[in-house]
């Protein structure tokens, strides 16, 4: 093998088994400024590197697990929702940071993530630089529309049952459900995942946007996992996301959902799975998804509308900018 083709394996070929649920949360950081410095080393990176065949853009996932430790994901062809698709060749390197960087070689190509890049360098040539990126939802801040219901505008959490502010501004994850009952409907609502580094599996940042009280659109630090049903962007016990676009912790995220409610004749008998689309930081992530099932954990699939839920599940995370549009 050549020595770059090396260097581009060393991003893409070490099969390393995905972060696991552990028994101890650990602390949950919700200010950027108390993070540290392995947060400063955690998050997205993209660029290209030099191959046999060119120039091959990829991006790079840097997830901190804490005490300096950290897991690398790459997504040959660019970062998920940017070129790389389930299903693509995809994989990961652990690694750890010493002195504010992770650097380290590997059959004679060295790699450094720093100073909000990462290098890739054979025989001191510079093969490719990812620089470091902030993505943002593209309906981050979405202005309800005139026909919209706002159940949460930071003002108050008096439209909701057991609401409850959070800073004075965020609308808490206290197992609170709308006063308003909904059938058919799109919903706005942007989350944040506390910063969890010691944590893993279902213990980072979990909680639960539970559509009509019914089906679950799972919410969890699932920055640079597989994508699962039960993680970030998943229904859950019934599909996972095409493409798990779970941001970093601390970073503002969205969901902007399309729900048809089941139908039911006058007998009570369901003649029609309820149905979904949902975006995840403005990609679609489930199209017109058939939920043949209501998810554990709230109420049984029924004729009625019923109120949106978001699930306590022992971890600081908060909400914002809620609104809907009744069909």
């Amino acid at each position: 093998m050549q020595i770059r083709q090396l260097a581009y394996s060393l991003l893409f070929t070490a099969a390393i088994p995905l972060l696991v649920s552990g028994a101890d949360h650990g602390q949950a950081i919700t200010d950027v400024k108390a993070a540290g410095p392995d947060y400063a080393l955690q998050g997205e990176y993209k660029g290209s590197v030099k191959t046999k065949d060119g120039k091959q853009a990829f991006g790079t996932q840097v997830i901190a697990l804490g005490d300096d430790k950290f897991q690398v994901v790459g997504y040959p062809g660019g970062l998920p929702g940017e070129g790389w698709s389930r299903g693509d060749e995809l994989h990961r390197i652990d690694a750890t940071a010493e002195n504010g960087k992770i650097s380290f070689q590997h059959e004679g190509a060295e790699i450094v993530v720093g100073d909000d890049q990462i290098t890739v360098t054979v025989e001191g040539e510079l093969l490719g630089t990812l620089k470091k990126v902030k993505r943002k939802s593209p309906t981050l801040g979405a202005k309800p529309p005139a026909d919209a219901t706002v159940l949460f505008d930071g003002s108050s959490a008096d439209k909701f049952e057991n609401g409850k502010l959070v800073d004075g501004k965020w609308l808490g994850a206290t197992n609170c459900a709308s006063k308003l009952k909904l059938g058919d409907h799109t919903l706005h609502i942007e989350f944040r995942t506390p910063y969890m580094p010691h944590a893993r599996g279902q213990g980072r940042g979990n909680s639960g946007v539970y559509i009509q009280s019914r089906y679950e659109l799972q919410v969890l630090d699932s920055f640079g996992l597989e994508g699962k049903d039960n993680e970030c962007g998943g229904i859950y016990s019934i599909s996972p996301p095409d493409v798990n676009m779970c941001f970093p912790p601390l970073t503002w995220q969205t969901y902007d959902i399309d729900f048809t409610a089941a139908k039911y004749n006058d007998a009570g008998e369901k003649t029609k799975n309820a149905r979904v689309t949902v975006k995840h930081n403005g990609v679609v992530i489930h199209d017109d998804r058939e939920l043949d099932h209501g998810t554990p954990g709230r109420h049984k699939e029924g004729p009625e509308p019923d109120a949106l839920f978001l699930q306590n599940h022992g971890n600081p995370v908060v909400f914002r900018n809620i609104w809907v549009v009744q069909k």
